[in-house]
């Protein structure tokens, strides 16, 4: 085992740091100086058009439809004053949905720009008004902090769920891919400039999911528009994903849904896999931080020395049988869908024997799949099965169960080179001095945390060790879920992203807060490949209790 030697005094101020938020100090406001009051200022931009000559890609144009300030002791308000302006980005084609936007212009500005992602398929609009994802409860949002904030609707409005209709129209399908991003970014570059007079001094991305898609899409399609970005569990290879998915939905329902379990039988399987794995850090405390060992002690051999219905069949919710335990395996198993997407033939493994939960992404409460789907389907299937649907066979009625990838390998690919970004090389984004901060969680059910570790892997191998440690971060952390689960980590990562580009000072290893109601603790964030392992004394809340290894 090789420990990675860490100072007491770098865990102590990193629990500082993540404990104050990147808003402690406080960033030196702009001194707007003499010039029309803020309220006129922010009056002077409601009904603004922007000239689609301002925006880096096809559109009509934007329009300002509102630009309210809104006052410091305002109800609800804890932000300080602000200019809150929405408005939309008008479509080239007619028959596409408009893109929403939200720009809120702080009165105390900080000279800098902060975009947020969105989720899901996105289809709702992001306001930039709170906090960014996995922020400290304690921490101010990014603009009571004094930065310009911004979001959009990807480009589109969607019904509750993974609706993706959108995606009949060509346009707004391209704006949910790469396209929104660009779009928003530089209304709101033109609303900055006309409200301050200049340009912001640094522009930042932070996203998750979805929206740690998006930040990965910010550095590489368009790397001169931002100086570091966060990137938290993303969906970087939304095809390939979704196929991921679906595969693993199918393997649910396999066999005429002999393969599908009811909530007990995967609370049994879970138990086990934590009853195994749990102590293998060093502490039983609800979080499996040695995954590899976890593989070692248990995997597909443990669920079937220890869960196997005698005789193979469903003998009821204190066993699984052969059928239910193959589907368990091939969601444990690498993927091939047989088509080559944006650079990737394989969609790795789901944490399902590593801890993952399988909250988000149960088993659903049907052994079958309606098709349409009827909203008590596994959540991993529905993903997949919208995509089947409406972006890659464009035909509604279509059955996901019966999905051929090789027969629409020419769709495919063209799909994952609007949505995917795991081929595009992000030279131009180092070299302009760019910086990266990807996590993912090592229990997330919804997006496995070993697809962000082939990106990173990739990564590495192609521009070698010494460049990527120059621009990015990558940090596992045991029990973090999708935004949720045994470790609902959060973590100052927008002072790690600023401090590294406005300050030189590169993140090493992080703290994170338990956000679980209760949970009273802390853990390091350990540079991947480490893990943190219990120290074997001291207090099992505090994050120098533990040392950050490698096995």
């Amino acid at each position: 085992m090789k420990i990675l030697h860490v100072p007491l005094s770098a865990f102590v101020l990193a629990a500082l740091a993540a404990c104050g938020g990147s808003d402690d100090p406080a960033p030196t406001p702009s001194d707007p100086g003499p010039g029309p009051s803020a309220a006129q200022s922010c009056g002077d931009l409601n009904g603004r058009m922007i000239a689609k000559s301002e925006i880096g890609k096809p559109t009509s144009g934007a329009v300002v439809q509102s630009a309210t300030l809104v006052k410091a002791d305002a109800d609800g308000n804890a932000n300080g004053e602000y200019c809150a302006v929405r408005g939309i980005v008008m479509p080239v084609d007619p028959a596409a949905p408009n893109l929403e936007f939200q720009v809120n212009l702080p009165t105390a500005w900080n000279k800098r720009a902060l975009q947020l992602g969105g989720g899901a398929f996105n289809g709702s609009l992001v306001t930039g008004l709170g906090k960014y994802p996995l922020q400290p409860a304690d921490a101010k949002a990014p603009l009571a902090q004094g930065y310009a904030t911004l979001g959009s609707d990807g480009g589109h409005k969607s019904s509750a769920g993974f609706d993706a209709s959108f995606a009949l129209n060509a346009e707004s399908l391209m704006n949910f891919g790469q396209l929104s991003i660009k779009k928003t970014h530089d209304v709101a570059m033109a609303l900055i400039k006309a409200r301050y007079g200049a340009a912001p001094e640094r522009f930042y991305f932070i996203g998750a999911s979805q929206g740690g898609h998006e930040a990965l899409d910010a550095a590489a399609r368009y790397p001169a528009d931002y100086d570091g970005v966060v990137s938290n569990y993303p969906a970087y290879n939304v095809t390939m994903l979704h196929l991921g998915s679906l595969n693993a939905g199918r393997a649910m329902y396999g066999n005429g849904g002999a393969n599908w379990m009811n909530a007990a039988k995967v609370k049994l399987l879970t138990d086990a896999v934590y009853a195994a794995c749990d102590p293998l850090d060093g502490l039983k405390d609800g979080v499996i931080s040695n995954v590899a060992g976890c593989d070692a002690a248990f995997g597909i051999a443990g669920v079937r020395a220890t869960l196997r219905c005698a005789g193979g069949g469903d003998t009821g919710d204190t066993c699984l049988s052969d059928a239910q335990i193959a589907g368990v395996e091939t969601i444990a198993s690498p993927y091939r869908p047989g088509v080559e997407i944006a650079g990737m033939t394989q969609f790795e493994r789901w944490p399902i024997l590593e801890g993952a939960l399988f909250n988000v992404s149960s088993y659903g409460t049907v052994s079958q799949p309606a098709n349409p789907l009827s909203g008590k389907e596994a959540l991993l299937y529905s993903v997949g099965a919208a995509t089947t649907k409406y972006i890659i066979t464009r035909d509604v009625n279509f059955d996901p169960m019966t999905l051929d990838p090789k027969t629409y390998e020419t769709r495919i690919k063209e799909v994952g080179g609007i949505m995917d970004v795991s081929d595009i090389d992000l030279a131009p984004f180092i070299a302009k001095g760019g910086k990266l901060i990807m996590i993912h969680g090592t229990a997330d059910d919804f997006i496995t945390p070993h697809n962000s570790i082939v990106y990173w892997n990739k990564l590495v191998a192609g521009k070698g060790q010494s460049t990527v440690d120059g621009f990015a971060r990558f940090y596992v952390v045991p029990g973090l879920g999708h935004g949720f689960g045994p470790f609902n980590a959060t973590y100052d990562a927008l002072g790690a992203l600023t401090g590294w580009v406005e300050q030189g000072t590169a993140p090493g290893v992080l703290t994170a807060i338990d956000a679980n109601p209760g949970a009273a603790r802390m853990r390091p964030m350990c540079r991947f490949p480490g893990w943190p392992k219990y120290k074997g004394a001291g207090p099992a809340g505090d994050a120098a209790s533990f040392a950050c290894v490698t096995e």
